[in-house]
């Protein structure tokens, strides 16, 4: 089963916007169709940028569900390995650092600035409209 680490910026995307490209992927996870890789600081993180103010219109019960599910569901790794490849924001290495410790197969995010690489070691760094298409490709080769 392909193994995918969500950025933030996914996650938040998800809950703003029904029926967008990320709320797809979102949904692709809850229905155990791909397996979501976390870290403790990465699951931290859409806590606590979930919880801000403005994001204080979107369903508290919905952002509630959906980080149970995704805790509930999720292949939990401990990252023991640091990596420096994100210079302009360090913080957001711990995303390449789970991916690596999972071995996941894709990092899906919409920061292409600190994301700049669509590679790193042997995991895809894509949009998520890019990574749908690649789904897509496979699924029809």
């Amino acid at each position: 089963m392909i193994k995918i680490v969500l950025d933030t910026n996914v996650v938040v995307s998800a809950l703003l916007k029904a029926d967008s490209t990320p709320e797809l992927i979102v949904s692709m996870i809850r229905e155990k169709q791909m397996l979501l890789c976390l870290s403790k600081g990465i699951f931290e993180e859409y806590s606590e940028v979930l919880g801000r103010d403005k994001f204080k219109g979107l369903n508290r019960k919905k952002v509630k569900e959906l980080l149970s599910k995704l805790k509930k569901d999720a292949i939990w790794v401990d990252p023991h390995t640091s990596v420096d490849a994100i210079k302009a924001d360090p913080t957001d290495n711990k995303f390449l650092e789970c991916a690596l410790k999972a071995r996941a197969d894709f990092l899906i995010t919409g920061n292409t600035r600190h994301f700049s690489f669509n590679k790193f070691h042997d995991i895809l760094i894509t949009t998520p409209s890019e990574f749908l298409h690649i789904m897509a490709k496979m699924l029809f080769e």
